[in-house]
């Protein structure tokens, strides 16, 4: 399986990721894990990545992309994946593309999660409180559902275009969500 899983911030992506990985024995590739990853060890990527990170924007492209080339290039990936996070627009799925040529294969499946936001909002919190999260305030949070509504949001309509895309109703409980995403999986 070659897949991105698409949504907004809050629904659910890592969760589902982790279990869809070990369901079908592919590493889950996330964006925001090699960021925080990069913010942790103070390398000057991190450092760049926090100012945008805290401030509830995206992390710019060339420097997404150029993380995400290589970790696709490594050995794990090369049976299959799962995206969690990435790509988040049109550029970034071209760009994609582009990197899945130069390796010899496809995507298979586009998934989104859907998800109200104010549910999101409330997950979000949640998830700060637990796990002390300084990027999951209340105004973060809301700034990352509007980028996410302008910015990411249009990739529905380009994997669609491509026949690639799932949608699948991110509420209600953890099980239920995962039986749904393999059931789309395996469309």
């Amino acid at each position: 399986m070659r897949a991105v899983l698409l949504g907004p911030p809050g629904a659910g992506k890592g969760t589902q990721a982790a279990r869809l990985t070990e369901r079908f024995g592919v590493p889950a590739i996330s964006t925001g894990d090699i960021f925080r990853a990069n913010v942790k060890g103070g390398t000057p990527l991190g450092v760049k990545a926090q100012e945008y990170m805290n401030a509830g924007q995206l992390v710019p492209d060339e420097v997404t992309n150029a993380m995400v080339r290589a970790r696709l290039a490594e050995d794990d990936a090369a049976q299959g994946f799962l995206l969690d996070g990435y790509p988040r627009n049109p550029e970034q799925a071209v760009e994609l593309d582009s990197m899945l040529a130069d390796l010899g294969v496809e995507l298979d499946v586009a998934i989104e999660i859907t998800a109200d936001f104010d549910e999101v909002t409330v997950r979000l919190l949640k998830r700060a409180e637990i796990e002390g999260r300084a990027d999951d305030t209340e105004p973060v949070i809301r700034k990352r559902l509007e980028v996410y509504a302008t910015s990411t949001a249009p990739l529905t309509a380009f994997y669609a275009g491509r026949g690639l895309l799932v949608q699948v109703d991110g509420l209600g409980e953890i099980d239920e969500v995962t039986e749904r995403l393999v059931a789309a999986v395996a469309r």
